[in-house]
C-alpha cells in the first residue's frame, strides 16, 4: 500500500540506508507504484515513500523556501479553498505540486497537523531544531506501523516492511490472535506481530537526538463528544450546509475519478448534491455470478438519472479460477489484517482501476449518520480451537464490551473504522485512491451534535437526497425504501427486499446445519440459483463446497495446517469434510482457519 517508511537512528548511515532500502522494496507491490527516499545522517532520519503515480502525494519530499523543514506526506488532504490564496498572501510560493502548500502550513501554523483534513500519515523534519515529527491522521485510518528497538525505531505504512529487517518479530501475538479470531481484527494500538505495534489515531509523536522524545496527541474525541446537541431542524440545516458545501472538495484533481455506486442511501446523497456534467463520472458496482444484484439494477438507474455511464464488474469464473492467487495476495497486501472472504475485493478493485485510479465511494456513510455497528465478538465453533486460544477470545470480547461502553459515534469513527474498516481499505488502496465524503472533519463534527432521534433511522439521509435533488429518491433503494410507492404498497415492497437479503444469508452464510441436509439432498437442481446473488456479489458457502474444495483439502488438511499449536486436529478435519460433503456449514470457521493458515505461511513460517 502507498504510504511512508523508515527508520530513526543511530547506526552507521550505510546499515540505515540498506534497512531503508529493503523496507521499501517489501512494499513496492505494483508497476504503477513510484517511490523515492531521503535522508539526514546528521538527524539519523532516514525516510522513504510510495504513492500512486499521479496521485495527490506523488512528488515528495516537500521542502519550504528557506529549505529548513522537509516534509514527507502521504495520503490526501482535503483544504478549505482559501488555503492556498491565504498562503500566497503571507508570501510564500505554490508550485504546480499540489501537495506542495502543506510545508507552508506547517511552517505556519504551531498546531500543524491539526488543521488537516483527510486520511494521511507524514513526517516533518525541522533541520533548523534537529526534530522530526511523525504524524496521523485523527481517525488513525492511514495506519503507520511502529517498532521501537535498543538501536533504532522503525516506522511503516506495512508491518511487513519492519518484518523485512527484522525478523525476530515474526511471532503471533496470542492477545491479537484471540481478538482477530473473535473479531475479525485486531483492537487498540496492537497488531498480529509481538512487538509491532500501531500509532495511535491523531498523533504527532517527536523526535530528537535520534531518539523518541514524546508522545504526543494533537486531537482527542472529547473535543467533538461536548458540544453542545441542536434541535433536529437545526441539525438537519448545518448538516446540509456542510456536506453540500464540502463535497465538491472529493471530486477534485487531476487523476481521473470513477465512482462505486450501490442500492443504498450513502452514494445516492452524493450524486443528488454534487451534480457532476454528464458522462464524466463512470460509475460501476459489483455483480454476481447468478443474477443482476439489487445494487446492480439499483446503481444503474442511479447512474441513468444522473447522466453517468455504468458498467458491472463480475465475480465468477474468472475470480474463482484464479482464488489461491487472490486470496494470498488479499492476506500479504494488508499484513494479515484482512480475512479471506474478502478475497473478491482484490478481484473487482483490481478491475476497478481499469475504469478510473480514483474511486469515490459511501463508505462510512451508514456509521457515521446512523451509528451501524459493523463488527461484533463471534464465537468460534466448538472442537476447533484449543483452549488457550480460547481464553484469548473470551478476553477479547471483555476488550471490545469496554470499547463499546463510550459514545457511539466515537465508537464507530475511532474505534470501529480504524480497527475494523481499515482492514479493507488497506487493500482496496493498494490498487486505488479512495475517497469517501462521510469522514471529512466538519461532516463528523457536526453529526456528534446530532438529536439522538436523528441518528435511529434513514429520514435523514431521506431528505438529504430529496432536497438535494428529488427525482434520486424516486429510485427505490436495494432494500425497497424510497420510490414512488407508497402506503401499504411501499411496507410490502420493503418487506419483500428485506426477505430476499435475509433468505439469501440464511442459504449462505447464515444455513443452519439441519437446512445443510436437505440443500444437500436438493443439490442436483441447483437452489442455489433461486437465492444467490440477489444482494451479495460472494457466495463463499456454495463456492468452499464445490469450485475451491480442492484448494481447501490442500491448504487444510495439509500437515503444516493440522500442526498448528492453536489449532484442533480432528476438528478442523470434520470441519473441512463436513462441508465439502455438504453436510454441514462452516463457512465461517474456515474463513478463520484458512486466514491464520495464510498469515502463517506468508509471514511467520520463513525468519
Amino acid at each position: 500500500m502507498p504510504g511512508i517508511v523508515g527508520l530513526i537512528t543511530g547506526m552507521p548511515h550505510s546499515q540505515a540506508e540498506e534497512q531503508l532500502r529493503n523496507m521499501l522494496d517489501s512494499m513496492c507491490h505494483e508497476s504503477f507504484y513510484v517511490h523515492g527516499t531521503w535522508s539526514d545522517e546528521r538527524l539519523g532520519v532516514y525516510v522513504g515513500w510510495l504513492a500512486h503515480k499521479g496521485s495527490f502525494s506523488e512528488a515528495m519530499p516537500l521542502r519550504n523556501e528557506s529549505g529548513n523543514l522537509v516534509l514527507i506526506f502521504s495520503g490526501e488532504e482535503f483544504p478549505e479553498p482559501e488555503i492556498e490564496e491565504s498562503l500566497k498572501r503571507k508570501g510564500h510560493a505554490l508550485d504546480s505540486n499540489r501537495a506542495s502548500y502543506l510545508v507552508h502550513l506547517a511552517e505556519e501554523y504551531e498546531k500543524f497537523p491539526a488543521m488537516l483534513n483527510g486520511r494521511f500519515q507524514g513526517l516533518l523534519v525541522d533541520v533548523t531544531h534537529a526534530t522530526a515529527t511523525l504524524f496521523n491522521d485523527r481517525y488513525g485510518m492511514q495506519r503507520v506501523y511502529c517498532h521501537e528497538a535498543q538501536d533504532a525505531f522503525y516506522f511503516s505504512a506495512e508491518a511487513k516492511a519492519i518484518l523485512r529487517v527484522r525478523p525476530e518479530l515474526r511471532n503471533l501475538n496470542a492477545k491479537a490472535l484471540g481478538e482477530f479470531v473473535a473479531c475479525g481484527c485486531v483492537l487498540e494500538n496492537r497488531t498480529l506481530f509481538s512487538g509491532i505495534n500501531i500509532l495511535p489515531a491523531g498523533s504527532a509523536w517527536v523526535f530528537r537526538g535520534r531518539a523518541l522524545e514524546r508522545k504526543a496527541s494533537y486531537f482527542k474525541p472529547k473535543e467533538w463528544e461536548e458540544q453542545s446537541l441542536l434541535d433536529t431542524e437545526s441539525y438537519f440545516a448545518e448538516l446540509r450546509r456542510v456536506f453540500s458545501k464540502n463535497l465538491t472538495r472529493y471530486f477534485a484533481g487531476d487523476q481521473k475519478l470513477g465512482m462505486s455506486l450501490t442500492g443504498g442511501l450513502d452514494t445516492r446523497m452524493i450524486l443528488a448534491w454534487h451534480k457532476p456534467a454528464a458522462g464524466s463520472v463512470p460509475c460501476y458496482s459489483f455483480g454476481s455470478m447468478f443474477r443482476d444484484s439489487q445494487d446492480v439494477i439499483v446503481a444503474r438507474e442511479v447512474a441513468k438519472a444522473s447522466g453517468q455511464s455504468h458498467q458491472v464488474i463480475p465475480v465468477g469464473t474468472e475470480f474463482l479460477e484464479n482464488f489461491s492467487e487472490h486470496a494470498e495476495r488479499t492476506v500479504y497486501l494488508t499484513d494479515g489484517c484482512l480475512s479471506v472472504n474478502h478475497t473478491p475485493d482484490h478481484f473487482v478493485n483490481q478491475r476497478a482501476r481499469e475504469i478510473a485510479p480514483v474511486r469515490l465511494t459511501g463508505n462510512y456513510g451508514g456509521e457515521v449518520l446512523r451509528r451501524v455497528r459493523a463488527f461484533k465478538p463471534v464465537q468460534p465453533s466448538q472442537g476447533l480451537f484449543v483452549q488457550e486460544l480460547l481464553d484469548e477470545v473470551e478476553a477479547a470480547t471483555d476488550t471490545y464490551a469496554t470499547h463499546r461502553n463510550t459514545h457511539p459515534l466515537t465508537f464507530a469513527v475511532f474505534r470501529q473504522a480504524p480497527w475494523h474498516h481499515y482492514s479493507l481499505l488497506s487493500l482496496e488502496q493498494t490498487q486505488l485512491t479512495l475517497r469517501s465524503p462521510f469522514l471529512d472533519n466538519d461532516f463528523v463534527k457536526t453529526v456528534f451534535r446530532a438529536p439522538a432521534s436523528a441518528t435511529t433511522n434513514n429520514d435523514v439521509c431521506l431528505r438529504l437526497i430529496s432536497e438535494g435533488d428529488p427525482n434520486m429518491l424516486k429510485i427505490r433503494t436495494d432494500r425497497g425504501f424510497g420510490g414512488t410507492r407508497s402506503g401499504i404498497n411501499a411496507k410490502l415492497h420493503q418487506e419483500y427486499y428485506e426477505f430476499t437479503a435475509k433468505a439469501e444469508y440464511a442459504y449462505d452464510y447464515g444455513m443452519p446445519q439441519w437446512m445443510a441436509k436437505i440443500d444437500r439432498l436438493l443439490s442436483p437442481v441447483h437452489p442455489e440459483r433461486l437465492f444467490l446473488g440477489r444482494h451479495k456479489f460472494y457466495h463463499f458457502r456454495v463456492w468452499y463446497k464445490s469450485f475451491l474444495a480442492n484448494y481447501l483439502r490442500e491448504m487444510l488438511l495439509d500437515e503444516r495446517a493440522l500442526s498448528r499449536p492453536y489449532i484442533e486436529r480432528r476438528g478442523l478435519e470434520r470441519i473441512v469434510n463436513e462441508h465439502i460433503k455438504g453436510s454441514a456449514n462452516h463457512t465461517t470457521s474456515i474463513h478463520k482457519a484458512l486466514s491464520l493458515e495464510l498469515i502463517q505461511r506468508l509471514f511467520t513460517d520463513t525468519k
